[in-house]
């Protein structure tokens, strides 16, 4: 071993001591003649002044992250809906409701399509993404099912006729992440929206498409097929669930079920003319 080696050598090995001792919390060089440390007149501990106790103080207000997690977004959202007295303030109120983080990831507010004075109002799930893109419901291929099943029956949402005309909307005005269904507390804190969107909207007949429209509205756990065709009440209103008009793009043979819907409705709006 040449000397250059030696010495990297014992380098390395006094650098691994220091390393060691600075670990088990050596904080001092030993001095070259020992000293006992219950001589000196003072310990340097106790030549440094402490510094005092922080004074009580009075308790403060709770900070804007405390006041949030303890917020009713049940209650705020009724509040919010309650105050909207007509579409266009509640368009606004939905836009400025703070506690649905869905709104954070969507492209547009989907909020309604169709007549506002239309007899009939259908109330769908939750845009997905050609209604993000465009910020109206029911515009991708399940919109174009709705409009041919609808066409039908004679009604449309482009229908000038009150008695022939619908109005649109969803449970949700924003899209999901990747589609997914909406969470029990997402549904929850929109459902005062949608029924102060039927108030305001005023229809003679409800149509819930689909299982989670059903689902929230009617605060039922029952499946969409087994309650489909089923006239129930929601806001004092005559509600019929339906298939969602997806589902009969997956299952075809469930379209025999829409039309029996379909003429069902028809026959609903003609008793009630």
């Amino acid at each position: 071993m040449n000397a250059w080696s030696h010495w990297e050598t014992d380098f390395e090995i006094a650098r691994a001591a220091l390393a060691w001792q600075a670990e088990i919390g050596v904080d001092e060089a030993i001095c070259d003649t020992p000293q006992n440390r219950y001589d000196l007149p003072a310990s340097r501990e106790s030549a440094t002044p402490r510094p005092a106790p922080p004074a009580a103080s009075a308790p403060t207000a709770p900070t804007a992250p405390a006041q949030a997690a303890t917020a009713d977004p049940v209650a705020e959202a009724q509040a919010a809906a309650a105050h909207a007295h007509d579409l266009p303030a509640l368009c606004a109120a939905l836009g400025a409701f703070p506690h649905c983080e869905l709104r954070k990831g969507a492209r547009n507010l989907v909020f309604a399509d169709g007549q506002e004075n239309a007899r009939v109002m259908i109330v769908g799930e939750a845009p997905g993404r050609e209604e993000d893109l465009q910020g109206k419901p029911f515009v991708g291929e399940a919109g174009q099912m709705l409009d041919r099943m609808f066409a039908a029956i004679a009604m449309g949402r482009a229908n000038p006729d009150p008695a022939r005309a619908l109005y649109i909307t969803n449970i949700l005005p924003w899209r999901p992440p990747q589609n997914r269904d909406p969470s029990p507390e997402e549904r929850a804190m929109m459902r005062p929206f949608v029924l102060r969107h039927i108030e305001l909207v005023a229809p003679d007949i409800l149509i819930l498409m689909g299982r989670i429209s059903a689902m929230t509205m009617l605060e039922t756990s029952e499946g969409i097929t087994r309650i489909r065709g089923q006239w129930r009440e929601v806001a004092g209103r005559p509600a019929l669930p339906m298939l969602h008009p997806a589902y009969l793009l997956r299952n075809p043979a469930a379209k025999r079920e829409a039309w029996a819907d379909l003429l069902d409705l028809n026959a609903r709006l003609k008793a009630l003319s």
